[in-house]
C-alpha cells in the first residue's frame, strides 16, 4: 500500500531523490506526506502537498527539500538537497493525517 524507496548513503551536501507508490486508495486522500524517524527521536513530518500541489515544508528542510506528485501514477516524490548529517532518519510516505499503515520506510545516511 505504501512503499518508499530511494534511500541510500551520501556524503553531507549531496543529493537523493525518494519515491513513493500508493495504492489508489491512499493517494486519493487530499494530503500526502513525508515523514521521517531518526535514532531515539520521534517520527515527525518533513514536507506535505496536496493534490493540487500546494507545498508546505518543514522549518529544517524548506529551502533545500521539495516535495512533488504524480497523481496519475500514485507516485510522492522527495527531492533532497544539500544533505547534512542531521538529515540522517528512516523516511516514510503517509496521508496527512497518517493511516494506520507505515510502510518499512527508506534509509537515508548522510555522512559528514
Amino acid at each position: 500500500q505504501l512503499q518508499a524507496s530511494g534511500g541510500g548513503l551520501v556524503q553531507s551536501g549531496g543529493s537523493l531523490r525518494l519515491s513513493c507508490a500508493a495504492s489508489e486508495s491512499i493517494f486519493s486522500i487530499n494530503v500526502m506526506g513525508w515523514y521521517r524517524q531518526a535514532p531515539g527521536k520521534q517520527r515527525v513530518v518533513v514536507a506535505t502537498i496536496t493534490r493540487g500541489g500546494r507545498a508546505t515544508y518543514g522549518d529544517s528542510v524548506k529551502g533545500r527539500f521539495t516535495i512533488s506528485r504524480d497523481n496519475a501514477k500514485n507516485t510522492l516524490y522527495l527531492q533532497m538537497d544539500s544533505l547534512r548529517p542531521e538529515d540522517t532518519a528512516v523516511y516514510y510516505c503517509n496521508n496527512i493525517p497518517p493511516t494506520n499503515y507505515w510502510g518499512p520506510g527508506t534509509q537515508v545516511t548522510v555522512s559528514s
